[in-house]
């Protein structure tokens, strides 16, 4: 009875097309049985190749498979598909010029919240609104989706690659999203995993807001103008993630507690463009960023070759930061405080490339404690403008009174077991995805 629908809707799309000129809009989304949809078995539907204009509803469970060269356009309006029913599936689809009006959300594929259980796997989406926007949805797959985003828009006129509102149990695993606003765009949704996903070109590769106890395992970010936007969440596991070439920040903390992050690597942030975000900040471009956020673990991570190294601000404390790498960076630490912060655990600190230090008894750690900061950092804090007598003799002669008499030292950092060598690390320095992005 379907096959029948389906072939009758079809006969009538057909007629209508002629009726409509090409590139315009269909009037009212049209239910998916309106297209020439091929039987494979219970609720499978294969859609041959072709170009189909339109928008189209799915509102009874079925599996979509899309034949290659199949390509689905739904011309400057709405969205593409719009998921009503559980239990659905849509593969290897190629879904074109959907809108662009954020406010009403437009997407490629659009999951209403009765969308429970949806598997959303190797499409090809390119549109300037958003890719894929989950609505309240329960358990929930996103894996293998190649989403780009509308270069002829400004960054903040496009949609975010992928955006979660009030999800729970997603996983989004092994999609390629460049060019888009965020890379994904996590909000007031708990217990999902975003796992080995490769982020470019963005403003934000992963974004979280108000988002609880997820994890964030083994993704990729290049040249986003910040890798991990962490925001306003708690118990999130941040684990074996990779940030490159970014700018201005490459971990971003901000109001997170009770987390945990390990074995990321992160190098060569240096201050970019904030393409008008406010919250984005000027000055240097920071590896690891932390703002008022307390009661976290940060261990064994790699932050090199960027132009500082960890930035702590706003009551940023009671975090354990040991068995850490810092190589290379331009400033390894800056912090202002009223108290000193102990940076070793249980008699272990952390490994600092410009530690002058030695180890006399061969036990790995160095003899005496690392501070990387001193009167004259805070300074140059406090007043940017005595950089211009960075080199002069009286700038000199404050060093040499800091190291002479150190009891008019300020607090700040302190790591009193400072490593010999770099911790051996539980994510290779080579790149976790190599996913490649298409020729144009």
């Amino acid at each position: 009875m379907l096959r029948f629908q389906a072939m009758r809707a079809c006969y009538t799309l057909a007629l209508t097309a002629l009726m409509i000129p090409a590139g315009s809009a269909l009037a009212e989304p049209q239910p998916l049985t309106s297209l020439p949809l091929q039987a494979q078995g219970e609720n499978r539907w294969t859609l041959p190749a072709g170009e189909y204009i339109g928008q189209f509803i799915i509102d009874q469970p079925l599996a979509l498979h899309c034949a290659p060269g199949a390509v689905i356009k739904a011309p400057g309006q709405g969205n593409v598909l719009t998921v009503r029913a559980a239990n659905v599936t849509i593969e290897g689809c190629a879904l074109r010029d959907w809108g662009r009006d954020l406010t009403a959300m437009n997407a490629a594929i659009f999951l209403e919240p009765t969308a429970t259980g949806a598997q959303i796997r190797n499409n090809d989406l390119q549109g300037p609104g958003f890719g894929i926007w989950a609505d309240r949805n329960r358990d929930l797959l996103v894996e293998g989706n190649r989403i780009e985003g509308d270069l002829g828009l400004r960054s903040q006129d496009r949609g975010n690659g992928i955006h979660l509102f009030s999800v729970r149990g997603a996983r989004v695993i092994d999609n390629h999203v460049w060019n888009t606003r965020d890379g994904i765009y996590i909000d007031n949704s708990n217990g999902n995993s975003i796992e080995r996903n490769l982020f470019e070109d963005l403003r934000y590769g992963v974004h979280y807001m108000f988002s609880h106890e997820n994890r964030v395992i083994a993704n990729v970010t290049r040249r986003t103008r910040t890798g991990y936007a962490l925001m306003q969440s708690r118990k999130l596991t941040v684990i074996g993630n990779r940030s490159e070439h970014d700018q201005n920040y490459g971990i971003l903390m901000n109001y997170i507690t009770y987390s945990t992050l390990k074995d990321n690597f992160v190098t060569d942030v240096e201050r970019g463009d904030t393409g008008g975000d406010s919250m984005i900040s000027g000055g240097e471009g920071k590896a690891l960023f932390i703002y008022n956020s307390l009661f976290n673990t940060i261990e064994n991570n790699h932050f090199q070759r960027s132009d500082l190294g960890i930035h702590l601000t706003a009551g940023s404390e009671d975090n354990r930061i040991s068995s850490n790498a810092f190589v290379g960076n331009a400033q390894q630490v800056k912090y202002v405080a009223i108290r000193t912060q102990e940076w070793s655990v249980d008699g272990r600190g952390n490994y600092w490339s410009d530690y002058l230090g030695w180890d006399r008894n061969e036990d790995g750690l160095g003899d005496i404690a690392y501070e990387p900061n001193d009167n004259v950092d805070r300074l140059l804090w406090m007043y940017p403008q005595v950089r211009l007598l960075m080199n002069s003799p009286s700038i000199e002669v404050l060093r040499w009174v800091q190291r002479a008499f150190p009891v008019i030292k300020s607090p700040g950092v302190q790591d009193s077991h400072p490593l010999m060598k770099p911790p051996t690390r539980g994510v290779t320095e080579e790149p976790m995805n190599t996913t490649q992005r298409p020729h144009s």
